[in-house]
């Protein structure tokens, strides 16, 4: 699709704000509607008219349950609390890998010996390798530029594809190690950052939004490992995985295109089975190191 095709097409902005762009769906009515204008409901953000008539079907529920004390509010959260949720998660991570003696890092991170079933077969760390980190620098990077990338991306694609998102990235860096690196331990998110940086950029080239400072921030990041390891005088001293960063850029960027290109109500199927194929092509490709490497 053509950015003058998308422009002009409604479905792609939100129907109360037609200037605000969206990937969001009212699971009620299908309508496109912007992060101001969902409301959290129990498989979905539903849209404010829905929610109104969802109101006027069922006063006696309301009356009811005020009756019993309780009641029934609807709070309109648009915060990116995936984003939140992650970043606290990997921050309570990485202080457990404080305590003296601790063994989070070593049972977290990601070898890829250790999904070979002929040496070993943990299967968990090629995610929770996003939750381990080298240092208070390498965590607090990450974590910043998933804040800066997720307030805007989350809302933008909804909770649940910004949660598939930023895990098939991280299953993609840990694949593209298992490939290009085997035998190596490495630990941290930078594989699921780089891949919000490839959806954030496939998806704005998509609706026409300039993407030329995603560009320079991608280009600084990927150069920047490089520079230090001149300045040290060693690439190796800086212990980086650009097998990571490279694999999922490469996912997210996929995945950024399948959300680009499968936004319709009508395709909502078609787009969960398109993940769950990334996955499965993810993980099959495991097969390669298994049998060469070992």
């Amino acid at each position: 699709m053509t950015t003058d095709a998308f422009r002009s097409n409604p479905d792609n902005f939100c129907y109360r704000h037609p200037d605000r762009q969206s990937f969001a769906l009212c699971q009620r009515c299908g309508r496109t509607i912007c992060g101001e204008c969902q409301t959290q409901g129990a498989v979905g953000v539903i849209c404010p008219e829905c929610m109104r008539e969802q109101r006027r079907a069922a006063p006696r529920v309301a009356r009811a349950a005020r009756s019993r004390g309780s009641t029934l509010s609807v709070v309109r959260d648009t915060r990116p609390l995936v984003t939140f949720w992650i970043m606290g998660i990997t921050a309570v991570a990485y202080l457990t890998q404080l305590i003296p003696g601790s063994p989070v890092q070593q049972l977290l991170a990601f070898n890829s010996l250790l999904v070979m079933p002929q040496v070993g077969f943990e299967p968990w760390r090629l995610f929770t390798v996003l939750l381990v980190h080298g240092s208070f620098w390498h965590m607090g990077l990450n974590m910043l530029a998933l804040f800066m990338i997720g307030r805007s991306l989350e809302p933008l694609l909804g909770r649940w594809r910004f949660l598939s998102l930023y895990l098939l990235s991280g299953l993609g860096g840990s694949v593209a190690v298992a490939l290009l690196a085997p035998g190596v331990w490495v630990v941290g998110a930078s594989g699921a950052i780089f891949g919000l940086f490839g959806a954030l950029l496939v998806i704005g080239r998509h609706i026409g939004a300039n993407v030329t400072g995603i560009v320079i921030i991608i280009a600084i990041n990927f150069a920047l490992p490089i520079i230090l390891g001149i300045v040290g005088g060693s690439l190796a001293a800086i212990r980086i995985s650009g097998e990571a960063h490279v694999g999922g850029f490469i996912v997210g960027a996929a995945v950024g295109f399948l959300f680009a290109r499968t936004r319709g109500v009508r395709q909502q199927r078609l787009q969960q089975w398109l993940l769950i194929a990334v996955a499965v092509v993810l993980l099959a490709l495991l097969i390669i190191p298994a049998v060469l490497y070992v």
